[in-house]
């Protein structure tokens, strides 16, 4: 097995833990000892260095004890060992799932597939930028010579041709451990003359095929600013996300669903696109990210166009968002978890997301940067459980 498995449950009766309101049960060894390792020397993903680059040189799993996080948590209903997961994005290949798998992440979401080669962007693909919070109303935000919390991502959703990613998302789903969940991240490659029909199947191609190849969950990429055609925008297009989304579902039957949507500022707009796609999913991951233009000095990066911006200047943003579709779910009695993305670094903000409404936390800035974040929020979050208890 590629990963370290956790230490036998040896406490007897049983623990509570609360959480911001949320009371979860299980039994749990209390004292967890961790294996030295030097955080610093762990490899990480180089921003310096091309998608291919890194692609290739994905580190392999780490053998250490992780924290087993006291609590019974599920992700999309399947059972998994803690919220905390990675989103689409960081995870190229299944060599960096393993990776990321191994250092205390419990879902881990290969990065988006799609049912032709597509290549990257060229270099600059992650853009240190300095700002506060964003509300999305900003025109552009300035560059940073280096990472503060925050980065502009330009990758353009790449993809290798479907026959790599299938096999390797199938040699993945094998090698993960315990408590671990694999997500496949698709999206449609537009062709010209194309109607919202052929877009749906192409979403459902890629969707039936990442189920074909064992991922547990399925999420379609509804949300990539850095891509012009309407592939990239559908959760701003109600009806067509609608039409997608009941494609997809009737490709994958009852295969857990979840649909990745960017900053929705309003409550009528998160209310048209919970009406459309709410029937046809089990999970929505936001947020994507917030779309401005990054100046540095005279000119503007990226040839002027738009960017997301991912990490720290977009947790209050995700988090008030986190908090509107849970009240639309709740007054819709609907059975659709939130997987709260943006911005995470610490327990504390863990907790405000599972207090916002959200039933897993996913974090790609933070953890790119760090990638023992995850070792780190578990302690964390096993003291808070053990002072309040």
């Amino acid at each position: 097995m590629m990963e370290a498995e956790p230490a036998p449950i040896k406490a007897s009766g049983e623990e509570f833990m609360v959480i911001h309101g949320f009371c979860r049960r299980k039994r749990y060894k209390r004292n967890v000892q961790i294996q030295m390792i030097n955080p610093q020397s762990l490899p990480a993903y180089d921003r310096l260095q091309s998608y291919d680059w890194n692609y290739e040189h994905a580190p392999d799993p780490v053998e250490i004890d992780v924290p087993m996080l006291p609590g019974e948590w599920d992700f999309c209903g399947l059972p998994v060992a803690s919220p905390l997961g990675v989103p689409a994005g960081p995870l190229l290949n299944g060599r960096w799932c393993l990776y990321y798998a191994s250092l205390g992440f419990d879902v881990v979401t290969y990065k988006t597939v799609r049912s032709r080669t597509r290549a990257c962007y060229p270099l600059p693909n992650l853009q240190p930028v300095a700002c506060g919070q964003l509300t999305g109303d900003e025109t552009e935000v300035p560059a940073a010579a280096d990472m503060t919390g925050s980065w502009a991502v330009s990758y353009g959703m790449p993809s290798k041709e479907p026959a790599i990613w299938r096999a390797d998302v199938e040699a993945t789903r094998k090698q993960l451990g315990a408590g671990k969940l694999l997500s496949v991240s698709v999206v449609a490659t537009v062709q010209d003359e194309w109607t919202i029909d052929d877009l749906a199947a192409d979403y459902a191609k890629c969707a039936k095929w990442a189920v074909e190849s064992g991922a547990d969950v399925v999420e379609t990429n509804f949300s990539c600013p850095n891509v012009s055609t309407c592939d990239g925008q559908l959760f701003q297009q109600p009806a067509d996300a609608r039409r997608v989304a009941q494609c997809v579902r009737t490709a994958i039957g009852n295969v857990p669903y979840a649909a990745k949507i960017g900053h929705v500022p309003t409550p009528e707009a998160a209310s048209k696109l919970l009406d459309a796609i709410g029937p046809s999913i089990n999970a929505l991951a936001m947020t994507n990210s917030v779309a401005t233009q990054v100046r540095d000095g005279e000119s503007l990066v990226f040839d002027g166009q738009r960017r997301g911006i991912c990490g720290a200047a977009i947790r209050d943003a995700s988090i008030q968002q986190t908090r509107l579709f849970a009240d639309l779910i709740r007054e819709r009695r609907l059975n659709i978890q939130l997987i709260g993305v943006g911005g995470i670094q610490s327990a504390e903000d863990v907790t405000t997301y599972l207090s916002a409404g959200a039933e897993a936390c996913h974090i790609a800035t933070a953890a790119m940067v760090d990638p023992y974040l995850a070792v780190r929020l578990k302690q964390e979050l096993v003291k808070r459980s053990e002072n309040s208890g």
